[in-house]
């Protein structure tokens, strides 16, 4: 579902016929219909609601996993999701090589972008 500002049909700052100025901004103000979420007027984003079902359920489906060192990626199987824990560059740089090595994939983190800019530095 695609959440609109309010009135933004009216005013080209609020986005009529600009994409990008078309963004979600809270409702706030006393007599707000939005705010109250009045029959009629378009829906306000709250808890339940989703993007597209369809990636919803890829993730249900694998399993997320906060990786701290190496030995924990080797935990993850083929159906995990690696995510990077606060840890620091020279760690994060062993866990990157490694997962090259086993071909997966860190979310947000981009593996060869990272090596690549470790070359460079030495």
């Amino acid at each position: 579902m695609n959440f609109l500002r309010r009135s933004w049909y009216r005013f080209s700052r609020l986005g009529k016929g600009r994409k990008k100025k078309q963004k979600w901004r809270n409702p706030t103000g006393r007599h707000n219909k939005l705010r109250n979420k009045r029959k009629g007027y378009s829906a306000v984003p709250s808890v339940g609601y989703s993007r597209n079902k369809k990636a919803r359920g890829k993730i249900e489906e694998r399993i997320p996993m906060i990786v701290y060192n190496v030995k924990d990626l080797g935990k993850i199987g083929k159906n995990g999701i690696a995510i990077l824990g606060k840890v620091g560059r020279k760690k994060k740089l062993e866990i990157a090589k490694k997962a090259k090595e086993m071909k997966m994939k860190i979310v947000g983190l981009n593996i060869d972008k990272l090596i690549k800019k470790t070359e460079k530095k030495k």
